[in-house]
């Protein structure tokens, strides 16, 4: 075997599994390790943006918002988008994976979208705690999103599915 003869996948999970395990069990490691590592990415952004949308309800005042949010509205959406994750969640597992890949790109909006606090004047000066909050939501986010795209676009853990792989 040259090293033409591998692909992304196989690079990336290389220090996690040996050539000597056939194909069918890596691709069964593989389905496993990225189950586990996006109900890890997705634990993490949960935690991540309770703990943001909890003090942007509490310091509503001190965030800049556009004029239609209320703080009602900040915790309707958290919960709406955290439900539309953990479908995403529930849909990659079951390899349902487009609406997974749709669900979790739509909940990875909760953390990528934090900085545009920064784009509304307000009175008020960012504590060090809402940076903080702001920023961790941001990557969390985009660590959601990085999941959903390497798994679609690299893994083609879909088309392993079509091609009756899984």
């Amino acid at each position: 075997m040259t090293i033409f003869d591998y692909n992304c996948q196989d690079f990336f999970y290389a220090a996690l599994y040996s050539n000597f395990v056939p194909s069918y069990k890596k691709t069964m490691n593989t389905k496993i390790a990225n189950q586990r590592l996006l109900l890890t990415l997705l634990i993490i952004n949960v935690v991540i943006t309770a703990f943001h949308y909890t003090d942007n309800f509490i310091n509503f005042p001190n965030y800049p918002d556009p004029e239609w949010i209320t703080p009602e509205s900040i915790y309707q959406s958290w919960f709406i988008l955290t439900s539309i994750g953990i479908i995403g969640y529930i849909f990659y597992l079951k390899n349902i994976l487009w609406l997974a890949y749709i669900c979790l790109s739509i909940y990875s909006v909760t953390g990528i979208l934090s900085p545009g606090h920064y784009f509304f004047q307000t009175n008020e000066i960012f504590s060090l705690k809402m940076h903080l909050l702001i920023w961790l939501d941001f990557i969390a986010g985009t660590l959601i999103l990085s999941f959903t795209i390497f798994s679609g676009l690299f893994l083609k853990e879909w088309k392993q599915l079509v091609d009756g792989n899984s």
